[in-house]
């Protein structure tokens, strides 16, 4: 009895010696796992706090650049070059509130024409249009936002301004002769190029922005709220009032921020349509320029270091013209969402 006793003791010793080992072992592998896993979390997150650093450097390195070119200009001229519309190279005078003006105008005019109209086609799209069609009209909005800015220039000075010319600003100039304020905006000659049609150009430009981004940001509504105000026997127009846009007004806003900042730098097509006339006029079938378009036009022929420095000047105010009203839209969507939240 004792013998046997004594021959158990040691087979389950054997036995636990065993199921220790493997139980190690596997303990060893999950470590050597879990350390794997960390090591590739880690990897990841230097990786892409490497490429937020390398966004940050290369704005920096923008930002730099630009600063250090227009320095002989400002020292030349200045706080009087955003004040003097005189542009001048013959004798070295710059003065860059014609491209200012010029810029905000055509900017201003392009978002008076494409908020309405691309929310409008953004609300048809999601709440009246028949379903075979959506599709349909849906990508030919978007194909628009991918036509080249030089075809839309193309057509605006061959195609659109003609057609304004002989249509158009005509019939503004005679129905507007005897307004006060209206007269003076639809004064001149019917040139066909000017500040106006530059910023019908941008509004075409601008609209597949504002309408797809719209009419994403419409189809995310919850189907519960808009049956909901229709149960109750709201019509079409209050649902969309009262559920659609409120709830959807940051995505609105944002993309109306983004079809500005498209605008605002637009370069090829506004060069072709604007007349590149450096003077601020009264009328908006007047001749103008952009500060994109001043810089494309003259960057290739500029002389002097007074010359390139001017219009590296423009860059660096186009760019803190744009980095205001995003940081302007920015705030606005902060409050918005803050008032949501309370």
């Amino acid at each position: 009895m004792v013998e046997t006793r004594v021959k158990d003791l040691k087979e389950k010793a054997v036995v636990d010696l065993a199921v220790d080992g493997a139980v190690s072992g596997r303990a060893l592998s999950r470590i050597k796992i879990l350390n794997w896993l960390k090591l590739k979390d880690r990897g990841f997150r230097l990786l892409t706090l490497s490429a937020a650093l390398a966004v940050l450097l290369i704005l920096g390195g923008v930002i730099g650049s630009l600063i250090v070119g227009s320095i002989p200009a400002l020292k030349a001229f200045g706080f009087g070059f955003l004040g003097t519309q005189t542009w001048n190279p013959v004798t070295e005078k710059f003065g860059a509130l014609a491209p200012i003006y010029g810029t905000l105008v055509t900017s201003a005019i392009a978002m008076i024409f494409a908020v309405p109209i691309g929310l409008g086609v953004a609300i048809f799209l999601t709440e009246l249009c028949p379903q075979p069609l959506r599709r349909p009209i849906g990508i030919a909005i978007e194909l628009l936002a991918g036509i080249p800015s030089i075809i839309y220039g193309i057509w605006g000075l061959f195609v659109f301004a003609p057609f304004l010319q002989r249509h158009v600003q005509p019939a503004l100039i005679d129905t507007f002769a005897n307004v006060p304020v209206l007269s003076s905006l639809f004064a001149g000659p019917p040139y066909g190029i000017g500040i106006l049609t530059a910023g019908f150009i941008l509004a075409i430009m601008v609209l597949p922005f504002v309408t797809s981004i719209s009419r994403d940001v419409f189809e995310t509504v919850p189907a519960v709220l808009k049956e909901a105000a229709y149960g109750c026997g709201c019509t079409t127009w209050e649902v969309i009032r009262s559920i659609v846009l409120p709830y959807t007004r940051i995505g609105v806003i944002g993309g109306v921020m983004l079809g500005l900042g498209r605008a605002l730098g637009e370069t090829m097509a506004v060069t072709f349509v604007i007349g590149n006339a450096h003077r601020i006029s009264g009328s908006l079938l007047a001749p103008g320029t952009t500060i994109s378009a001043s810089i494309a036009n003259e960057f290739t022929e500029a002389v002097g270091d007074v010359y390139t420095s001017a219009l590296i000047a423009l860059g660096l105010i186009l760019f803190i013209i744009t980095f205001f009203i995003l940081a302007i839209a920015r705030y606005m969507l902060m409050r918005i969402e803050r008032q949501a939240g309370t």
